[in-house]
């Protein structure tokens, strides 16, 4: 096992171990002890926890302690706890710092995909985190919710940090539930009496109207190319204007629209309250908020915001229709003050009418700010300090000018980030030095306020190839891929992922090109081009691109021209991705493509991308019985067009990494003009909470479903609601309706890239329960598995005799030491070892491949770290 060690002033090349890029973005990846002796800073890409002294103002390492997956946000209760959260490991490590050497005393699980914490209530005795309403820990979450209209789907655990309960994975005291879509970032006030959490894919009281005669000829102009070749029939986007649902031309499309959005942004949660509740919500905020504090003075909450401009149709020139070239969303600070809510706009100064090809000066793209994330505000309340993710700068602005609407670019001070793309801030505790986190460079600053000058940078140890650390700035980097500094790739695919909205990017100004792609067999195409128009399409993730074949909803990115990349063919997926290199221009504004180079590198990074395991599927891998006979009709009975097989078309195949598409094209049947590829499966129980469709199921009639949390559900544009109803079109032909929903449930319980047991913990101490010692035996069963695939490797990291120390698990079920490579142990070895004072292990399944690494080898060298 490891000895503790400082985090590497340099990063070191990964070596032929495994790494798999899961891309969870950094929520609060900075803290300072109460004391201000300390930094605490999670190493994302490293799933540690790194300590640094910082009592002589330097930045000195002092300490490394091994978390959860993919650690996002960590938090000092005090100077000797802190608590981090681990995105994928859906779990909280608290760490404590007393003693030889520091270490995990117990592991929190919490619902899917935790994102940030806070401490509050009286004495700042309560942990506040959240999560999304779901995943296998959830005490109350079934997945029959998925299927349940009007429920909000994110959550906000509250633990008492003096007893955070007997069983397994703690007990919270209560878990509140908030009507929006998922939720990220969290801010208290100063005296700790309330909490703010932040929707993170809010949305924007936008939907998609279903194809159909009356939205066809209805729809504003043009529906035609620039060559007057007529669009095929497509939905239309609307937006709600706070009476009215209206297409971009004033249009009233209510009595379409059978639901509504409340979009609610900010909620308000009494943190004293016997258990804490939520008081109420706020709304107008943004459509992506990133990150909430709240000024310590005046008591107003900034939130750090994108806002969409999803309603504007088109991308390329403009010459003939509106185009979201260069201005796809508005970067913002909204503030709530009292019950204002105030905006502002942080790019004021670009001209965004300037024509394809052209840039703004480059004074003015200096002050461009893009992706705002973490925030601090200085103790007397008068400067706010943002964190421009994509703008590789902070910028000091007056709170003043903020609460009143007034941000002027030519006002803010801005401060260069060294290494770029800022994730994380937080001030000494004299606020002279701000301590930031660069998420590209993986590395710490100390900028000194007084001079505005980088006093010193440290480098994390960074396990990633090298190709992985190059190649994530071109998703956000605004002032690389953008000629106004305003947007990115990652403006739309938030943390290479989803946005949870449609988009009508089609080209007026574009041609018609040749469809090469193959079609699934016995369906062939109705058309032979790809139209320019394409109509509304949701954001799809780049998460499992690299066994997806061609690309876009359409497959119009078809990657037939593959290059010769290192002396091989590159893959089909590879060449495809390659293909959307005129977007920077038509779409970010960019003056030119990217370079040969830098395109591989955003290549390599993109198709890396892996999704998180199936949040729904039991952690033993096993299937409901509903689900099991689900699978059976996926796979055995023929419900589409009285031909096919689910799986004719939705291929599952995990040895050929085929999670429900093979890279096949498919003509979609009645009522869509195009032909689209078939798609992906794995991520479908995250487009949940649209219920109420424009358009009615055969033989059903429209019903107003009250409030929703999502204006965009399934299919290529959103526009139908639930998996239910799109099963329920008349090509399917089911038994009955319990064996649609069947197999809905399997669909959501899809296999992934990953086993469901990937990154799930326990730690153990002294006399395990039963519940604890279960659990345990569950990762350790999962860890045997080999076939059809291995489900996990298992490690164990903890702190014996005062040394940090780690363990693998072998094929025989003993666990290899980072002592030596002969030295191993049993299981209830290590549970001896575990029951001993201050030597508690924590458990946890890791990727395949890469538990050698994760427990033994950090450095990948092939030097065991107990023996540097």
């Amino acid at each position: 096992m490891e000895e503790p060690e400082s985090p590497q002033e340099e990063p070191s090349p990964a070596g032929a171990g495994p790494y798999t890029l899961f891309e969870s973005g950094q929520v609060r990846p900075i803290a300072r002890s109460p004391d201000g002796q300390r930094l605490f800073v999670v190493n994302t890409t490293d799933n540690h926890l790194e300590l640094f002294d910082i009592s002589d103002g330097g930045l000195t390492p002092t300490g490394s302690v091994a978390v959860g997956l993919e650690p996002v946000a960590v938090a000092a209760l005090s100077n000797e706890e802190v608590w981090v959260v681990n995105h994928l490991s859906d779990s909280v490590s608290i760490v404590r710092l007393e003693g030889a050497a520091p270490r995990v005393v117990r592991t929190l699980l919490t619902g899917d995909e935790p994102r940030d914490i806070v401490f509050a209530g009286d004495s700042r005795g309560r942990a506040f985190i959240s999560a999304a309403f779901r995943g296998q820990n959830h005490p109350r979450f079934k997945p029959a919710d998925l299927k349940t209209p009007g429920l909000g789907r994110a959550d906000v655990w509250v633990f008492d940090v003096a007893d955070t309960g007997a069983a397994a994975g703690g007990e919270p005291i209560t878990i509140i539930n908030l009507f929006a879509d998922s939720a990220r970032g969290l801010a208290a006030s100063a005296d700790g009496s309330r909490v703010y959490a932040a929707a993170f894919m809010s949305g924007n009281q936008t939907t998609t109207l279903l194809n159909e005669s009356a939205v066809a000829d209805a729809k504003p102009l043009p529906t035609s190319n620039h060559e007057g070749v007529r669009q095929p029939d497509t939905g239309l986007i609307v937006g709600y204007d706070g009476e009215h649902w209206v297409d971009e031309t004033g249009r009233d499309w209510s009595a379409k629209v059978h639901f509504n959005l409340p979009d609610r942004d900010l909620f308000e949660i009494d943190a004293t309250a016997s258990p804490p509740q939520l008081v109420r919500s706020h709304s107008g905020l943004g459509t992506i908020l990133f990150n909430a504090v709240v000024n310590p003075v005046t008591g107003a909450v900034y939130v750090s915001n994108t806002d969409a401009r999803n309603r504007v149709r088109f991308e390329g020139p403009g010459e003939n229709a509106s185009t979201v070239r260069g201005h796809i969303a508005e970067n913002r600070i909204s503030v709530l003050l009292g019950d204002a809510v105030i905006g502002n706009h942080l790019n004021p100064h670009v001209d965004f009418s300037l024509p394809e090809g052209a840039a703004i000066a480059s004074a003015d793209k200096a002050k461009s700010l893009a992706q705002p994330q973490d925030m601090v505000v200085s103790a007397n309340g008068d400067t706010l300090y943002v964190a421009a993710f994509g703008s590789n700068r902070i910028a000091a602005t007056a709170t003043a000018a903020l609460e009143a609407g007034q941000y002027d670019p030519a006002a803010t001070v801005h401060i260069p980030v060294p290494g770029g793309g800022p994730s994380g801030l937080v001030l000494s505790a004299d606020g002279d030095t701000l301590y930031t986190v660069s998420r590209y460079a993986n590395s710490v600053s100390a900028i000194d306020l007084v001079n505005g000058e980088t006093r010193i940078t440290r480098t994390l140890f960074n396990p990633e190839p090298a190709a992985l650390q190059r190649g994530r700035r071109l998703l956000y980097d605004a002032d690389l891929t953008s000629a106004n500094g305003t947007a990115s790739c990652g403006s739309c695919h938030i943390f290479g992922d989803l946005d949870g909205l449609a988009w009508d990017l089609g080209n007026p100004d574009g041609n018609s090109i040749a469809n090469r792609n193959e079609f699934v067999p016995l369906r062939s195409p109705t058309q032979g081009v790809f139209h320019p128009m394409k109509g509304p399409m949701t954001t799809q993730t780049l998460r499992g691109i690299a066994d997806s074949g061609p690309m876009h909803w359409r497959g119009d990115r078809g990657g037939q021209d593959r290059a010769l990349v290192n002396g091989e063919r590159e893959t089909l997926e590879a060449a495809a991705f390659k293909e959307f290199n005129p977007a920077f221009v038509e779409l970010l504004g960019r003056e030119s493509e990217l370079p040969a180079a830098m395109l591989q590198d955003f290549t390599d990074f993109s198709l890396a991308m892996t999704p998180p395991p199936n949040a729904i599927r039991a952690l033993d891998n096993s299937l409901s019985a509903d689900q099991a006979e689900g699978r059976r009709v996926f796979f055995e009975d023929n419900t589409t067009g009285g031909a096919l097989t689910c799986n004719h078309c939705h291929v599952l195949d995990v040895e050929a990494r085929h999670f429900g598409t093979a890279g096949l094209m498919t003509n979609e049947g009645p009522g869509i003009t195009e032909d689209f590829k078939v798609v992906h499966l794995r991520n479908l129980y995250t487009k949940v909470g649209m219920f109420g469709a424009s358009v009615p199921r055969p033989g059903q009639q429209a019903q107003f479903m009250g409030d929703q949390v999502r204006g965009f559900g399934v299919l290529h544009d959103g526009g139908i609601d639930t998996i239910s109803n799109f099963l329920g079109s008349s090509v399917f032909g089911f038994t009955s309706d319990a064996q649609r929903e069947q197999v809905v449930d399997f669909m959501f319980a899809f296999d992934g890239n990953l086993a469901p047991i990937v990154g799930q913990q326990l730690t153990v101490g002294a006399e395990p329960s039963a519940a604890a010692l279960a659990r345990l035996d569950l990762l350790v069963t999962r860890a045997a598995v080999t076939s059809p695939r291995e489900e996990c490797d298992l490690i164990a990291k903890g702190v014996l005799d005062g040394n940090a120390r780690g363990a693998l698990r072998l094929a025989d079920g003993r666990f290899r030491t980072d002592r030596t490579a002969e030295d191993s142990v049993s299981l209830e070895q290590l549970l001896t070892l575990a029951g001993q004072p201050g030597q508690e292990l924590t458990f946890t399944c890791v990727p395949p491949g890469a538990g050698l690494r994760m427990a033994i080898d950090r450095n990948n060298d092939g030097i065991l770290d107990g023996d540097n």
